[in-house]
């Protein structure tokens, strides 16, 4: 099994497996500050809690929203929204301020230097950002989000791709709607962000180790709900890892291996979801994972290969039979220690479970925290066009909206209580009835973007993007 360093100057392992209560939840959160333990927060009358319904009085797995049938999740890697999309200049959307045509964002030295946020010279990554959780915490800096350059992603984390590096995400977020407040659940890596998308808790772990076999949430997770009402459900893999002595499919459910092995049968090769698409037999919910080794966009990867995989996912979608009833997510599983300009909130705590830090880590404020922004988009007949969402939200609104669906008990203290994305869709008229024609990917027009595979990444930072002290 090939394994990455991710940045993680930890040293901690990478890639071990992967190669209604619900508005005004966001306020609740935020209002909660950092109350961390069961206890405390029981005390707050108007949380929801685990086991309970979104519609009380509806009978378990009750449709509420019969006008979609497929829901999509396409969770991508490691990209901040900041650097994926702070330069939409959106008015509506908090991306990047601009002075003189260029963002005025900027991060400090030790030694007091200014790096200012910069171009990055090619769709090629260096590899050097990290966002385990020691540098995702000296990135937060208590709330003050000042610690980008000084941690260990150093000045690569200011770097930002623009409209010509990614022609279709950018043509996505000015037609679909987007979120400007939705983090990643933990200030961490990608395992304990993707078990809070099919767990709403990571159990207590904040890094990328491989799960033990017998690691599993309390109550369950979505799938066993989805089973539960009778909802169909598959998790399209694209790529196969060597773990647990075995070869294995890099898929989310193996984040919580039993989610895996109690449901081999729900854990498919990705040409399934295109002739699932192409057939309109996508089953209810599904999860599609980019190769990781390669269409991830995770570092030190082109994220025009990245784009590429997403268009062809959206498109699969959009072109299909059962477009009229589909409603796709696109989003990231955490930041990739990529600078946002944004310091996420205090969030909800879903458990009693503390961060299983080693080796002199601080627990920090354990999960009473969001990580940082990443981008998240609807892309759904009956998406608001052009619509920009400010609640706050995270991997468990995804949850929330799946259990708001088929009205299914909440898992944890957070789903329960996590704002649905429903302020982005408008169930009354199918504002895409017909698709739009979104803009081709990078690759689709420019075949040498891969040229940096072999060349490099270019010089990061660029001369010129630095102010001395």
């Amino acid at each position: 099994m090939v394994k990455q360093q991710d940045g993680n100057k930890d040293g901690l392992s990478r890639r071990g497996l992967l190669g209604a209560g619900l508005a005004g939840a966001a306020g609740l959160s935020l209002g909660l500050g950092g109350l961390g333990s069961v206890s405390a927060l029981a005390s707050a009358a108007t949380l929801r809690q685990p086991g309970s319904l979104p519609y009380p009085n509806l009978a378990p797995g009750t449709d509420t929203i019969p006008q979609i049938e497929h829901i999509v999740v396409l969770m991508m890697e490691n990209h901040s929204y900041d650097n994926r999309l702070g330069t939409l200049r959106r008015p509506d959307a908090d991306g990047f301020t601009f002075a003189n045509g260029r963002p005025t964002a900027t991060s400090l030295y030790a030694n007091g230097d200014i790096q200012h946020a910069f171009h990055m010279p090619t769709t090629c990554q260096n590899g050097s950002p990290s966002q385990n959780w020691t540098s995702s915490h000296i990135q937060f800096d208590g709330g003050l989000g000042d610690g980008f350059v000084i941690s260990p992603s150093g000045p690569t984390s200011m770097g930002y791709w623009d409209t010509p590096d990614q022609p279709f995400y950018h043509s996505l977020a000015r037609t679909f709607p987007i979120a400007d407040r939705y983090f990643c659940s933990v200030l961490g890596q990608t395992y304990p962000n993707r078990r809070y998308l099919i767990g709403a808790t990571s159990i207590g772990q904040i890094n990328d180790t491989t799960p033990a076999l017998t690691d599993y949430p309390k109550n369950g997770t979505i799938f066993d709900a989805l089973d539960a009402a009778g909802v169909t459900w598959k998790d399209y893999y694209s790529s196969t890892l060597e773990a647990l002595g075995t070869t294995l499919p890099a898929a989310t459910t193996l984040l919580y291996p039993l989610a895996f092995f109690n449901h081999t049968a729900n854990t498919v090769a990705i040409t399934e979801f295109f002739s699932d698409a192409a057939a309109g037999t996508l089953p209810g919910y599904c999860i599609v994972e980019p190769d990781y080794n390669v269409q991830s966009e995770e570092n030190p990867q082109n994220i025009a290969v990245g784009e590429a995989f997403a268009a062809s996912v959206v498109n699969a979608v959009m072109s299909g039979p059962g477009w009229s009833k589909t409603l796709l997510i696109w989003t990231y599983d955490e930041h990739g220690g990529y600078y946002d300009h944004v310091p996420p909130p205090a969030a909800l705590a879903p458990d009693d479970i503390q961060p299983a830090v080693t080796d002199g880590q601080s627990a920090y404020n354990g999960f009473a925290q969001y990580g940082f922004r990443v981008p998240f988009a609807i892309v759904s007949p009956y998406a608001q066009p052009s619509y920009v969402s400010h609640q706050v939200m995270d991997h468990t609104s995804i949850c929330a909206l799946v259990e708001a669906k088929w009205n299914l008990p909440a898992m944890t203290l957070r789903d329960a209580n996590a704002a649905a994305p429903l302020d982005m869709l408008d169930f009354s008229r199918a504002a895409f009835a017909t698709p739009p024609v979104l803009a081709q990917p990078l690759l689709d027009t420019d075949p040498s973007a891969l040229a940096c595979n072999v060349s490099g990444p270019g010089t990061i930072p660029p001369p010129g993007s630095v102010t001395p002290a």
